[in-house]
């Protein structure tokens, strides 16, 4: 009988087996090089007699001995020394709740294992015992389990052991923060150069106010251009709710959608605003009682001024959508950089129109490629997380209807022409300041700042997620008006937002998190009236296997993104403000930090721009990435040797399972 085809499974266990077999043979093995592998208590050795003919893998690497894993064992292995950070949604499950990592603290931040600590260091130093001069490699810096090994090669020249072992000699509790002082990274608008006038440029860029000189003034609101509004019901731009083509079918008729304010309000309360007795309102009904659930938990006076006060302010500031709108926006669509140029104003009015749900649905296409706008997934339920969501939304409205900000906002799709071949790049590493302490957001003020973001923008900013990405597009609500025209991010394409302004606080992450009051943001402001904050969304990719992450197109594809995100087409490197970072990718991404930090290092380098790296509370990974730093500067390593040698990036898969 012809024996069964084996499953793919099958398949791939048998050829790790056969080439684990094969690398037993091979007397160059990686123990000399890893001083701190971590240890897999439920991993078993397995013989080293067992027989067989190793082969090696599709991309010219050997797999050396190794450990076998039991199907329930490989299961349950995970990243436990990573941060928790936005997770991977699409428009239909961004309501979901997501389950935090099992080592995240309440917040929301992971510790290092001080058992596993113990046993590292204690490996280290019966590895270096008996050599005075120890020597480290760039895999030092990554945290293998015992079980992954791989043979590599000496290809970089030798430095003393002195400068080798300089970063391990500085202990982590003692130290806050490592490498270049942060004051001698560049900032904006210290460091920018000289901005052209702003002006519409037709496929290129779209603006929506007035930008005569004369009309563009510190402190004076923004004049909308043209002064009527246009009505297009198109597939390149958005569809507003004051368009007479937002229409839906009634007993076999057709009507515009509206109603009046106040029933909005009579249906949640008994309580009915004197301003808006006879106001017409353009969309459709919203279940507004639910979101009242807010009122519950805030203080008696703050709730009269909630209804009195607030909520018809906002309606107000919606129905001038066609007074302050007038230009068609434009999509972002995928595969063409464009920007968008708009008063500070034009966004509050969009977002109140977000949060009363007028925007018409979008059609199935779209809603496949573009992420929820209207705030209904935020009104849904009554979770704690939901209630802080929402205190901190009504704080930026707040602020916007007593004083209208005058600034203005630019929303940049930028897409990478073409990919880099980075093995053939020259570039050496720029400066590193890492610290554990403090936030991208506060102490990378001036920085390109990194939004660990979802390919959906915002990921569960309307939903139930509350993470990096979600907590910066609450503290800066104007980065949420991005998900209103852009379209999904591919591999290639990244979304840069300059000019948001920051209106609250906030203390705790995900589960912990609390707005904590309003905020003054103080920023200066460029010759556009921008605030001189910029903020990147770049997508990291998702590993549902923690190996997998190490294949070069995983690499280069992460390098490219990253690469896309740090670049900027119009500016010289001196110019370039740092890149304030941190774990990207990491968390439920499953990414390795180490990894991901040297990719962000190996792409800020090409794009010519310092890094400022904040670890979040993890001061063991601040030293191994400044350690890694060192290692790549101190031999004059470039950009492309450090993404050439697979001694830099471990290639190794675990069976799928």
């Amino acid at each position: 009988m012809d024996a069964q085809p084996k499953n793919r499974d099958e398949r791939t266990k048998g050829y790790f087996k056969k080439t684990a077999l094969r690398q037993q043979k091979c007397p160059n093995t990686l123990e000399r090089w890893l001083v701190r592998p971590l240890k897999i208590s439920n991993v078993t050795e397995e013989s080293s007699s067992q027989e067989g003919v190793g082969m090696a893998d599709d991309v010219g690497f050997q797999i050396s001995p190794t450990l076998s894993l039991d199907e329930k064992d490989a299961e349950k292995l995970s990243i436990s020394d990573i941060d928790e950070e936005t997770q991977p949604l699409t428009p239909q499950n961004l309501d979901h709740p997501q389950p935090q990592s099992a080592a995240a603290t309440v917040s929301g931040f992971s510790q290092k294992n001080s058992h596993d600590e113990e046993e590292l260091e204690k490996q280290a130093a019966s590895s270096s015992e008996g050599s005075a001069k120890k020597r480290i490699k760039i895999t030092d810096f990554f945290s293998w389990p015992s079980s992954q090994r791989l043979p590599v090669k000496r290809r970089w020249p030798d430095v003393s052991s002195e400068e080798a072992d300089r970063g391990k000699k500085i202990k982590p509790a003692h130290v806050k923060w490592m490498g270049t002082p942060i004051s001698e990274l560049n900032r904006i608008p210290e460091c920018g150069g000289t901005l052209p006038p702003l002006n519409g440029i037709p496929g290129q860029h779209t603006v929506l106010i007035r930008v005569c000189t004369d009309l563009l003034k510190k402190d004076e609101v923004p004049v909308p251009y043209p002064s009527k509004f246009i009505d297009i019901w198109d597939n390149i731009h958005v569809k507003m709710p004051c368009s007479s083509k937002n229409t839906i079918p009634v007993e076999d008729q057709v009507i515009v959608q509206n109603f009046r304010v106040d029933q909005l309000i009579i249906s949640a309360s008994d309580q009915l605003p004197r301003k808006t007795n006879n106001a017409q309102f353009y969309g459709k009904a919203t279940n507004i009682n639910r979101f009242l659930v807010l009122s519950k938990v805030l203080d008696p006076d703050a709730v009269e001024h909630l209804f009195d006060s607030l909520l018809p302010d906002m309606m107000q500031l919606a129905l001038r959508v066609s007074e302050l709108c007038t230009k068609p926006i434009p999509l972002l669509k995928r595969g063409v950089s464009h920007s968008i140029t708009m008063s500070q104003e034009q966004v509050a009015c969009l977002l109140a129109n977000a949060f009363f749900c007028t925007f018409p649905q979008r059609d199935i296409r779209e809603c496949c490629n573009y992420p929820d706008f209207n705030f209904f997934r935020l009104f849904k339920g009554s979770s704690s997380k939901k209630m802080e969501k929402l205190k901190t939304l009504m704080c930026y409205f707040k602020m916007v209807t007593q004083q209208i900000p005058t600034g203005l906002v630019t929303f940049s799709r930028r897409k990478l022409e073409k990919p880099l071949n980075w093995k053939s790049s020259k570039t050496l590493l720029t400066k590193l300041h890492i610290t554990c302490e403090g936030t991208i957001e506060d102490d990378g003020y001036g920085m390109l700042q990194v939004d660990f973001a979802n390919k959906f923008v915002g990921g569960g900013v309307i939903g139930a997620g509350l993470v990096q990405e979600e907590i910066r597009f609450l503290i800066n609500p104007e980065l949420i008006v991005s998900r209103l025209f852009t379209e999904a991010l591919d591999d290639d394409e990244c979304l840069v937002v300059t000019g948001t302004q920051q209106f609250s606080k906030y203390t705790g992450y995900n589960e912990t998190y609390k707005w904590s009051g309003s905020f003054q943001d103080k920023t200066p402001r460029d010759a556009w009236q921008r605030m001189c904050t910029e903020i990147v969304a770049i997508d990291a990719l998702k590993f549902e296997h923690f190996l997998e992450q190490f294949h070069p197109s995983k690499i280069n594809r992460e390098l490219n993104k990253a690469f896309c995100g740090f670049r900027h087409p119009e500016e010289k490197s001196p110019t370039l403000a740092a890149v304030a970072t941190g774990n990207w990718g990491c968390g439920v991404f499953g990414g390795d930090t180490r990894l991901k930090a040297l990719i962000q290092m190996l792409a800020a380098a090409e794009a010519g721009r310092d890094v400022a790296y904040f670890t979040f509370g993890d001061s063991q990974l601040m030293t191994d990435v400044y350690n890694m730093h060192s290692f790549l500067t101190q031999r004059n390593i470039s950009v492309g040797e450090a993404s050439r040698h697979p001694d830099s990036f471990y290639i190794f898969m675990w069976p799928a399972r």
